[in-house]
């Protein structure tokens, strides 16, 4: 089997994997309707007072809302996605039998972590959006390619996702237990992501270091390809940046984990 169909076939058995939880999954749909109904009607309150906050309109705003209810458990913006697997693995040390695998390790999680996420997107995510569009007035484009480009801005968010979340993961490799670092990416994805409020209400320089941070590239960045209120260009740019650090610098820690690895085990 060739490179890229082993990876595709890890992909697949990730997105099976996820498809089994049918309990699960409509009790997250349900959650994150009723949520993104809360959170509208808290938008609408704020942007009554407060017209045009953010550069948004009202419209703008709901679309944010339930883009972020599509996306939080896609992009497991607070955790929760395979990386919670591979610390409990690094934890117990049945990550020795992933490093005998014919297969990069980092490639082998990041292929599961995608099947999830398009699991996440397609059973999750897709009914609280569609709702939130039949209920409230969202700004939509009408264009093919405008949804053409949020395609590319949640496949370059997916890669981001994962980035942030495989460093912390492999931090278990030192810390030898992930429920620190697992409280640690929940509460930076609380405050960064932008998933309570969006990025571009928080003013001056607090925001603007906010907008450069890589969880800007996972909601921030697809709801304005979204709603044109930023070039797709420069924005594939700043989230393929980020995703080509935070995948190097995951290779790069793999590595000296490996080493790590090899060392205590002789």
């Amino acid at each position: 089997m060739g490179a890229g169909r082993l990876y595709a076939a890890v992909a697949a058995g990730g997105f099976r994997r996820y498809a089994t939880y049918r309990v699960a999954t409509a009790a997250g749909v349900f959650t994150n309707t009723v949520f993104g109904v809360i959170l509208v009607y808290t938008y609408l309150a704020l942007w009554d007072e407060r017209p045009h906050l953010g550069g948004y309109d009202q419209a703008q705003a709901v679309t944010y809302v339930w883009l972020g209810q599509a996306l939080y458990v896609t992009l497991a913006l607070q955790g929760g996605g395979v990386e919670q697997d591979l610390m409990e693995r690094i934890r117990s040390g049945e990550i020795a039998v992933d490093l005998y695998r014919p297969a990069d390790l980092q490639l082998w999680w990041l292929a599961t972590d995608l099947g999830r996420s398009l699991f996440q997107l397609l059973g999750r995510g897709m009914i609280p959006f569609a709702f939130g569009a039949l209920v409230f007035p969202m700004a939509l484009p009408s264009g093919v390619v405008s949804w053409a480009a949020l395609l590319v801005a949640l496949v370059l968010a997916m890669l981001v996702s994962f980035g942030i979340r495989y460093l912390a993961a492999l931090s278990v490799f030192w810390l030898l237990d992930g429920a620190g670092v697992s409280q640690a990416v929940m509460i930076a994805g609380v405050f960064f992501s932008g998933i309570v409020l969006p990025l571009n209400v928080f003013p001056g320089t607090f925001g603007e270091v906010v907008r450069m941070l890589p969880w800007a590239a996972q909601l921030q960045i697809p709801a304005d390809v979204l709603m044109g209120e930023v070039d797709p260009l420069e924005a594939f740019a700043f989230q393929a940046m980020w995703a080509v650090v935070l995948l190097a610098a995951g290779r790069l820690l793999q590595s000296a984990a490996t080493r790590r690895v090899v060392v205590q085990g002789g």
